[in-house]
């Protein structure tokens, strides 16, 4: 089976887009799997969640931007963690289509999978055992560490899976030992590049091949997109995650 992997598209459809459009052109990826944060950051929540929605082999987890916004738009307390941006993630939730909100709702932080004898694990980022069902108010997303194999291996030390994939944190990580391979395919949506990436993974009987990928797209509306919308705390969203001063 081959499937690709997808994460951190933060509300931006042009890079989704050049990415999905990759894949199908491949006519060998029998499956996506999206990580979460499929909003937050840019401004196409409902272009985004319209294309995720549309395919019928795509599989998806949410994420800690997904469940915050959510969250306001539910009513419910908002984690004092992201107090910096609750305007961004009000703005966000104003504007989402409510037709998404339900499908959102039914979405598990979590995917477990066995594909010719090798067991697969997806998550948004590693969550203590005890805390996989608090609330997002509650903080359960464990702190971002370093990326290195010895971080990995900590972190995700309550794991025994043969791959274990995740996002969250934007830069690629891409680590194996002899036990597991912790795979997190970058931001797919946030980089200071007009770059996309993603990762295709092939599972043998015998091996598992991790292919990391990427792809260009227009990136110059995107961000002259922030501007004409007045997305809420844009200054800082495009210098932080875009590199656009």
């Amino acid at each position: 089976m081959r499937f690709a992997v997808i994460t951190d598209v933060h509300g931006n459809a042009a890079a989704l887009k050049a990415v999905l459009a990759e894949i199908d052109r491949r006519k060998d990826v029998d499956h996506i799997f999206s990580l979460g944060d499929m909003v937050g950051i840019g401004p196409d929540t409902n272009e985004v969640l319209e294309t995720l929605f549309s395919k019928d082999n795509l599989s998806m987890i949410t994420g800690n931007h997904d469940e915050a916004v959510l969250a306001l738009h539910q009513g419910q307390e908002y984690p004092q963690r992201y107090k910096f941006i609750r305007e961004h993630h009000s703005w966000i939730a104003d504007r989402i289509d409510p037709a998404f909100v339900s499908h959102i709702e039914k979405m598990p932080r979590t995917i477990q999978k066995k594909i010719n004898g090798h067991s697969l694990f997806f998550i948004h980022y590693h969550i203590d055992p005890h805390k996989l069902n608090k609330h997002i108010s509650n903080d359960p997303f464990s702190d971002i560490v370093d990326p290195s194999l010895e971080n990995m291996q900590q972190i995700f030390k309550d794991h025994q899976d043969d791959l274990i994939c995740f996002g969250h944190h934007h830069p690629i990580h891409f680590f194996q030992d002899s036990r597991s391979i912790y795979l997190n395919a970058g931001a797919l949506g946030c980089s200071h590049d007009p770059i996309a990436t993603y990762a295709i993974v092939t599972v043998h009987d015998n091996k598992i091949e991790v292919s990391l990928e990427k792809t260009t797209y227009d990136k110059a509306a995107f961000l002259e997109s922030f501007h004409k919308l007045k997305v809420p705390g844009r200054e800082f969203l495009l210098k932080a995650f875009h590199g656009h001063s």
